[in-house]
């Protein structure tokens, strides 16, 4: 059976234009940028042209606002710790939605071990945020907020620009990760009035192991790794060339085909999510409009979502069940249940995520796939017998 992969949210493949720029830093032009010889020097350009593809990507005010990580893990840990510990003087408080990533998440909990106030906002039952306990909680004593533009999981796009002005009218500063939507979405951190935004270079069609945070001129952090002082001394450590270079030409890309690709999988998207809730017993999670283009995030009564990744991959169809970034955890997902869903229900979840490789021929194959799995296993299930819905 032909492949059909379906968990962009977790991995992507590098876009083979994207290898075919950035490989000779791998074979040939090995420079180190901080090196002040011809080579170096070629590398420091190279990683100039990166961070400046990057910024047109988010309309940065500059090149000089984009710090390349090691991923978007650590360039959340760099803005919420970074913001934090810096501007410790104006408060010590801490916000973020209730579905943020465990990248963001964690860096907070560990905050308030050390003295912080973590103030978590709650969602809807689509995964939006509520904005009237937001302006709430919200003090001249809180340095960041964290909001996500796009929920991985149940692919909810959230009101950025209105999260902003609430913000920018009590507290300090605003985190946004966008791993989820850039590259699917515009996103505009000047005129959306964002302080500091999370990119992944995977997520964007690039080599794993980079990724990078836009701080806006006159955001303050502190570093969080400590050394030679590159990256303006907030993440020292010689840069990934190869990762960084196709990290630059991803976003390039993302660019200039962003509009047309999203118009494309949102009609597939759309397509799918009508055939899947046709099956008896599916229900839609996430927003149903305000949603990212190639997200579809579903539920099945009776049945649970590990048995739905496994029995989908002996069709040879590559879905998930949530956070891949989770997953060593049986817990069920943590924004399933802030949705307001029961352990049960929320055990019994189901991803799809479009990309680049998918077509619209393939929705019968995936539907059927989908189809003969939930069949299969409520035939199955011990919950059939316990009367869970």
């Amino acid at each position: 059976m032909k492949k059909i992969y379906l968990d962009y949210v977790s991995s992507r493949p590098i876009d083979p234009r994207v290898l075919e720029f950035a490989k000779r830093f791998l074979e040939h032009d090995y420079g180190n940028p901080s090196s002040l010889h011809s080579v170096g020097l070629d590398a420091k350009h190279v990683l100039e042209d990166a961070r400046e593809k990057v910024a047109e990507l988010i309309n940065g005010e500059s090149e000089k606002t984009i710090i390349f990580t090691g991923s978007a893990t650590e360039a959340n840990n760099l803005a919420i710790k970074g913001a934090a510990l810096r501007n410790i003087g104006k408060g010590k408080e801490v916000v973020a939605s209730v579905i943020e990533h465990i990248s963001v998440l964690n860096p907070m909990k560990e905050l308030q071990k050390n003295g912080f106030t973590l103030n978590l906002i709650p969602v809807d039952s689509t995964g939006m945020v509520d904005l009237e306990n937001l302006e709430e909680v919200l003090t001249k004593n809180t340095t960041v907020t964290s909001i996500m533009y796009a929920n991985n999981e149940i692919g909810t796009i959230e009101p950025i620009k209105e999260i902003s002005k609430i913000v920018h009218d009590k507290g300090l500063y605003l985190h946004v990760d966008a791993t989820a939507a850039a590259g699917y979405l515009p996103v505009d951190v000047q005129a959306q009035g964002i302080d500091l935004l999370t990119l992944s270079s995977n997520d964007l069609y690039g080599p794993q192991g980079a990724g990078a945070l836009y701080v806006k001129p006159g955001v303050k952090l502190q570093p969080v790794l400590l050394g030679g002082g590159q990256e303006r001394g907030l993440r020292s450590g010689t840069e990934n060339i190869f990762a960084i270079a196709g990290m630059g030409e991803a976003a390039r890309i993302a660019k200039e085909e962003m509009a047309q690709e999203s118009e494309r999988l949102k009609g597939m998207r759309d397509k799918l999510i009508q055939e899947i809730l046709m099956i008896e017993g599916a229900y839609l999670t996430g927003h149903p409009t305000h949603r990212l283009p190639h997200h579809i995030s579903c539920r099945f009564s009776l049945i649970e979502g590990e048995s739905i990744l496994l029995n989908m991959d002996l069709y040879n169809i590559q879905v998930s069940t949530g956070s891949a970034c989770s997953s060593k955890t049986l817990e069920p997902s943590h924004v399933l249940l802030a949705i307001g869903l029961k352990h049960e229900e929320a055990h019994g979840s189901m991803v799809l995520t479009l990309g680049r490789s998918n077509k619209v021929e393939e929705i019968p194959t995936i539907v059927k796939a989908v189809g003969e799995t939930v069949e299969r296993l409520r035939k199955l299930s011990p919950l059939l017998n316990k009367g869970v819905v």
